[in-house]
């Protein structure tokens, strides 16, 4: 006889992150909002962990061209959410109570489109983007549709499977599509953030070469520990001399920036992968289509990642290649968390555990 499922006390309320007077000055309330019911073909994930991720600040600033947060009727951003499902829809066979499983940066798609169909769902038009137009991961419980549901494999924590869903898939999607080849020089600016030291780790994975721009002996030591071949301090020099030198004439893929395609200097071939989402009109990159011409260089950009490359990503940290060491807090530090976040005070990744005080 196979084991019964486990049984959850579903409560009628749990804690959310709640956004307050949403905008440029924001903050983040933890009160306690009502459970969401389920339909048939979905399931209840109770999360206990959540990761911060910058997108969450824009949806709560607003600078995106998007609706706002509350014309969508949506109180809690966040996207980066692992836990355990408690309960299912009547209607659902693959997926069972006590599992674990994520939440992530779309809650759903139309199953039904080109790219759906053809392993590109991220870019649905359909798509519903978490915790910008249906609450996301900065509540505990949350609907997931059974086929748009991660599961989460065992030896994976919810501190590092929370910030999979998300930082850590996008960047390997990125990585993946740039298709670089093992051995050659991939630049991340900025590489000793959340995003960027996860990037680090895979692309090492990936047989390639890691070369982090950012600043500070903090940022410097978590780079080179967990896999970067060069650290750049950009307030010390030009960092882009550095990296033509370091690479013998230029990076083969950076991550980008305003000034990411002097990083190539004159690679044949070299790419600038744009992943970051900065606020709508700013941070235009200025390319001379002559380097692309002569240089045969170009310019991509990815979103977040489609269900397998999530599977993809959940597997590098199940076999000890991605691992993670945020900074954990409760649910007293979400708005000081948040706030710091936004200020750009974050070296890794913070993550907030519903279960701590």
């Amino acid at each position: 006889m196979s084991d019964p499922s486990p049984t959850f006390d579903i409560p009628k309320e749990c804690w959310g992150g709640v956004v307050k007077n949403e905008g440029p000055d924001f903050y983040v309330e933890v009160e306690k909002v009502p459970v969401p019911e389920i339909g048939p073909h979905d399931v209840l994930l109770k999360l206990n962990a959540t990761g911060l991720c910058l997108s969450d600040v824009h949806f709560m600033v607003g600078d995106w061209a998007l609706p706002k947060m509350s014309e969508m009727g949506t109180k809690c951003a966040g996207h980066e959410g692992a836990g355990v499902i408690v309960k299912v829809g009547e209607q659902v066979k693959t997926l069972k109570v006590g599992q674990r499983a994520g939440f992530k940066p779309i809650q759903d798609v139309c199953h039904n489109c080109e790219y759906c169909k053809t392993g590109k769902e991220q870019y649905c038009s359909k798509a519903v983007l978490t915790g910008g137009q249906t609450d996301g991961s900065y509540k505990q419980y949350v609907v997931s549709p059974e086929n748009y549901t991660t599961v989460i494999p065992e030896g994976i924590s919810d501190y590092v499977a929370g910030p999979v869903m998300c930082s850590a898939a996008t960047v390997y999607t990125s990585i993946k599509e740039s298709q670089l080849r093992p051995g050659q020089y991939a630049v991340f600016p900025g590489g000793g953030g959340g995003v960027g030291i996860q990037g680090v780790q895979l692309a090492s994975a990936m047989g390639l070469r890691p070369i982090v721009v950012d600043s500070g002996e903090d940022k410097k030591k978590l780079a080179l520990s967990l896999g970067a071949e060069h650290f750049i301090d950009f307030k010390e020099g030009d960092p882009v001399k550095r990296v033509v030198e370091l690479t013998e004439g230029g990076a083969h893929g950076v991550q980008a920036y305003p000034i990411a395609p002097s990083y190539l200097g004159a690679r044949v071939g070299g790419i600038v992968m744009c992943i970051g989402l900065p606020p709508s009109g700013k941070f235009h990159i200025d390319v001379d289509p002559g380097a692309l011409a002569f240089r045969n260089q170009a310019i991509k950009g990815t979103l977040v990642s489609s269900l397998a490359d999530v599977d993809e990503t959940l597997d590098f940290a199940k076999r000890g290649l991605l691992k993670l060491e945020p900074t954990v807090v409760g649910l007293s530090k979400f708005n000081e968390s948040v706030q710091k976040l936004k200020n750009g005070q974050v070296a890794g990744r913070i993550v907030v555990d519903f279960n701590m005080p």
